[in-house]
């Protein structure tokens, strides 16, 4: 959740550090502290909010220094104060350190070190690894972090300096992401590539419970028990053009225009001169596959509803049982896995706690993993059995748009590929699906020139205090995907339901003038989901129609008509999702609110 950097070199430590933290914000904005080692003495500067507030407060200081840490915050011990905010020091100031994630015995630890005589200067559970470190340290920090480390227990990232060696940070991970950047007489740690992309794109992966050592000529890592480990090196194909707004107000709105691109990456070097699928990534013999006989889809957020999509193509083109489950309570019901089973782990960064520790749970029970995610070297795609990566580039803003798209675009590519070896659909039919996915890009960018009626209708409906959405078949998964935009954007109580449902129940929180969202692309359900309308509007919802070029029939069911592309039904996914997409951001810039950084939001959530 929280964003991390540590930096040593020959450039102000500062200055490197304060500009990874803006690339990290998206990751907790609730406060933002820095560390400098000035001359032997560790100079912090630490405010709540977001990182502007810490800027303006940096402008008043000289904080000197070629080693710096840093760090961006979302809350989980202690409230978002200056006080609880990154970095915490011992009682001494020898020992500074940051940290991302929990340490679940924290108040045993707390309450020895008051027995001892220590008073905690803070809420969080950070704060007992800098007196820890203190009392362990005998001149050799690295050391004293492994022994600490082996006293924890949670999931953890710590990044610490010491005012007594002028040319080493120490990180140390246990479960959540840590990486490294190499440079040329300068080295990092970041809690993700982009804290450092702007000075090198060569990175290093950190293993579970590694300890690393961070000097200006080089990096050494050790296991907990200080044995030196090699690592897996690899080369970042993005640049600081990819992390920047390029003269968009938002990320978002950026990253909504970067969809078609998107589904093109994602597509690309997967389609065979056959006109066939072909999947290198996916390290199952054919035999393997053949053999599955059930699929399990693990995700969460919007992750999650780009599983439910999968299911619906999966289900269809190859003939197999899919279940989509929440990745938090997926291994808490016990379910029943095996040999014959293919779990298919979700997850935008990779990183995801509840999602990597559903993946375990899995392994552990010999099921098949495959990690769909858009992060090199993340952990659940090292933890998997393959990984299908999703090619949409950095996603700075916290609401998922892009990597949404991509997602949806791997698991067709997932079910196609699948009905192939399995045999369930033939070459030519694989070949004639696969031909509408490649249009699919140039669609999206038509349907994005058509925006201007959907801000319109934002504006229109900023003030209204509930939004529903409706749709039947895969239009299910996007309603419940635009009611999430909705409310995480714009803080509107939003709803989403299968059409055939709302006479069940919600139909109850209609009112007149309610604004409904139907998605009624074509598809065989059609007339079925315009009766459904025909019942809301029946109670005076205003209704909001997303419809087919072309196609008539729903006319005289919209208030509002929004016109979609013609596709495939099983496709239209990757076309409804744009507008919903573009509806909420201009919400909730009608509200005043940030696009970017919702409230009590994290992009990436690396905490149970």
């Amino acid at each position: 959740m929280c964003g991390i950097v540590g930096y040593v070199g020959e450039q102000a430590g500062l200055e490197v550090v304060v500009e990874g933290l803006r690339r990290l914000e998206y990751r907790g904005y609730d406060s933002a502290g820095v560390a400098v080692l000035d001359g032997g003495r560790l100079q912090v500067e630490r405010r709540a909010g977001k990182l502007a507030n810490l800027e303006k407060a940096l402008a008043e200081r000289s904080l000197p220094g070629t080693l710096a840490i840093g760090h961006t915050r979302w809350a989980t011990h202690g409230p978002p104060t200056d006080r609880n905010a990154h970095p915490h020091l011992d009682a001494a100031g020898a020992v500074a350190v940051v940290h991302n994630g929990t340490i679940e015995n924290f108040e045993v630890l707390v309450d020895r070190l008051e027995r001892d005589g220590v008073v905690m200067q803070s809420d969080t559970d950070t704060e007992v690894v800098a007196h820890l470190v203190a009392r362990a340290y005998d001149g050799d920090l690295a050391a004293a972090v492994r022994a600490v480390c082996r006293e924890l227990e949670g999931s953890f990232v710590l990044v610490l300096a010491h005012r007594d060696e002028p040319d080493l940070v120490v990180a140390a991970r246990r479960n959540l992401p840590l990486v490294i950047g190499l440079g040329d007489g300068e080295n990092f740690v970041g809690s993700d590539v982009t804290a450092f992309i702007a000075h090198t794109r060569e990175a290093r992966v950190v293993e579970q419970d590694q300890v690393v050592e961070v000097r200006r000529g080089g990096v050494t890592v050790t296991d907990l028990d200080g044995a030196v480990v090699e690592g897996e090196t690899y080369h970042v194909d993005w640049d600081t053009d990819a992390a920047e707004k390029g003269g968009y107000e938002f990320f978002m709105l950026k990253e909504i225009e970067e969809q078609p691109q998107a589904v093109r990456d994602t597509l690309g070097g997967r389609l065979t001169p056959e006109g066939l699928v072909h999947l290198d990534e996916l390290s199952m013999s054919d035999e393997d596959l053949r053999g599955i006989e059930q699929v399990f889809v693990i995700a969460c957020g919007s992750s999650y509803h780009s599983g439910l999509i999968g299911k619906y193509a999966v289900e269809r083109w190859c003939r197999l049982p899919v279940q989509v489950e929440m990745a938090s309570e997926f291994r808490y019901r016990d379910p029943v896995l095996g040999r014959n089973t293919l779990v298919i782990a979700i997850s935008q960064s990779g990183e995801t706690a509840d999602t990597l520790e559903a993946v375990r749970h899995a392994r552990s029970q010999r099921a098949w993993v495959l990690a769909v995610t858009n992060t090199l070297g993340s952990t659940i795609s090292r933890e998997s059995d393959a990984a299908l990566y999703t090619r949409a580039g950095p996603e700075v803003a916290v609401a998922s748009t892009k990597a949404v798209i991509a997602q949806i675009t791997a698991m067709y590519l997932v079910g196609l590929y699948l009905s192939g070896i399995r045999g369930t659909r033939d070459a030519d039919e694989v070949r004639a699906h696969l031909r509408d996915l490649q249009e699919i890009p140039d669609l999206i960018a038509e349907l994005l020139t058509r925006m201007e009626p959907v801000r319109a209708l934002a504006r229109e409906i900023a003030d209204e205090p509930r939004v529903l959405f409706l749709g039947r078949h895969v239009g299910y998964p996007i309603a419940l995907e635009g009611a999430l935009k909705l409310k995480e954007l714009a803080y509107v109580s939003a709803e989403g339901y299968p059409a055939g449902e709302i006479k069940h129940g919600p139909i109850a929180l209609v009112d007149q003038g309610t604004p409904v969202v139907v998605i009624a692309t074509r598809h065989a359900l059609q007339a079925k989901l315009l009766n459904n309308v025909q019942e809301v509007r029946a109670r005076g919802a205003r209704t909001i129609v997303l419809a087919t070029d072309g196609d008539e029939s729903a006319v005289a069911h919209a208030d509002v008509l929004l016109r979609i592309p013609d596709t495939k039904s099983l496709l239209a996914p990757l076309l409804t999702i744009v507008p919903l997409q573009v509806l909420s951001a201009e919400v909730a810039r009608a509200r005043g609110l940030d696009v970017d950084q919702p409230r009590n939001l994290a992009k990436s959530v690396t905490v149970e």
